[in-house]
């Protein structure tokens, strides 16, 4: 299957869903999802990777030399990491967690 057709037919992952909103109920995640995809573009930043939205539908994660993966949901970009820095990959890794808190 082709990376667009798994985009369009994957099921909605739980971080994907509305947000509380004081002023009108329950509101779109739109303005959070970009806010996931700065917190997830400062975990993969160091591994020289960038996380940008595809269309609402999914995610693009490229790396340093122009090769990318479509990944439908969050939950997928942590092995596409994997993949792309061509090393182990772990957004828990003390050291990684350490030199965020340093930024």
């Amino acid at each position: 299957m082709c990376s667009l057709c798994g985009v369009l037919g994957a099921e909605a992952h739980w971080s994907e869903g509305e947000v509380p909103s004081r002023r009108k109920g329950r509101q779109p995640a739109a303005p959070s999802r970009q806010a996931r995809i700065d917190l997830v573009n400062r975990i993969v930043g160091p591994f020289k990777l960038r996380l940008r939205d595809f269309g609402g539908a999914g995610y693009v994660l490229a790396g340093p030399t122009g090769k990318s993966e479509v990944v439908p949901t969050l939950g997928q970009v942590w092995p596409a990491a994997r993949r792309l820095a061509g090393r182990p990959f772990d957004p828990l890794d003390p050291a990684l967690l350490a030199l965020l808190g340093r930024a």
